[in-house]
């Protein structure tokens, strides 16, 4: 007899678990439907009741991820200005980069260039271009900055890319000019010039100058790397180095000249042919003089 007890006795040992049981419950719920699915394979409305599953589960799985309405608002760009965007690239852009930028013969694409792209090249009158040629020149804006800020939005909206840079990004009054000059000096003065006063490449192709260019297309130029310029993302050069570079390129654009004739700033080959041209002849110039009147 009380072995038999004994040989029950784990039995009563273990307690009832509410947690386990709610999940059978939950598991037998899941499962009852399938299971009819499961009966009903063969009927002819099997497929028609399986892809109205489908749907309603993406269809929830998507409302559970995506973006409140008003995250339009938040972005700034409403859908407004994305439509006049899309109007103002169809009668001055498409015949080059395609009626959905997808680019031709003629042009590139324009997906995922982002915003800051369309800025820069609108913005400076670099686009739309003139005529073909090894690189596309500045020119006159022909768009007002609305206008401008309308076909960014498009375009901004057919993929994701660099957008403009916002005032903080701008502010370089704190940023460090001494280290912006060893930044530029390293990445760009070989193209640039160590002044920011441009230089030749090959094949027709030139750096222009940075002087009068403003903080926002210096940074945007930095952000998409225009033709031949390459790209210095954020991962690549942070932005308080793309500040700190803006910085000391204002500071080298206003500082005067302390040698006298600054003869462009464009390094040693002016400065050799004047001491050439001009200190040689004179030396030759006194030397004729002295000959002369020595007779």
């Amino acid at each position: 007899m009380h072995e038999h007890e004994h040989e029950h006795e784990p039995m009563h040992d273990q307690p009832p678990s509410h947690r386990h049981g709610s999940t059978r419950t939950f598991v037998r719920l899941l499962t009852t439907p399938l299971r009819a699915l499961s009966r009903r394979r063969r009927s002819r409305f099997a497929p028609l009741v399986l892809l109205l599953l489908g749907l309603a589960i993406t269809g929830g799985a998507y409302a559970a991820v995506a973006p409140p309405p008003q995250a339009e608002a938040s972005t700034g760009v409403a859908s407004a200005s994305i439509k006049e965007g899309r109007q103002l690239y169809l009668k001055n852009c498409s015949s080059c980069h395609g009626l959905n930028a997808e680019g031709t013969s003629d042009g590139p694409s324009l997906v995922g260039v982002g915003a800051a792209a369309v800025d820069f090249q609108v913005g400076t009158g670099r686009m739309p271009a003139r005529q073909d040629g090894p690189q596309i020149q500045r020119k006159r804006v022909e768009f007002t900055q609305d206008e401008i800020n309308a076909m960014a939005a498009y375009v901004a909206s057919l993929g994701p890319g660099p957008a403009v840079p916002d005032k903080e990004q701008l502010d370089y009054a704190d940023a460090d000019a001494a280290e912006g000059g060893a930044i530029y000096r390293t990445n760009c003065s070989m193209c640039h010039n160590f002044a920011g006063k441009g230089g030749a490449l090959s094949r027709g192709k030139y750096a222009p100058s940075l002087d009068g260019v403003s903080p926002k297309h210096i940074y945007e130029a930095m952000l998409t790397g225009p033709q031949s310029m390459p790209v210095f993302g954020d991962g690549t050069m942070p932005p308080e180095d793309k500040k700190a570079i803006i910085k000391y390129l204002k500071i080298t654009e206003q500082e005067a000249s302390p040698g006298g004739a600054s003869l462009g700033k464009i390094g040693p080959v002016t400065e050799g042919a004047v001491g050439w041209l001009v200190g040689l002849g004179a030396l030759i110039a006194c030397a004729v003089w002295l000959g002369a009147k020595a007779r």
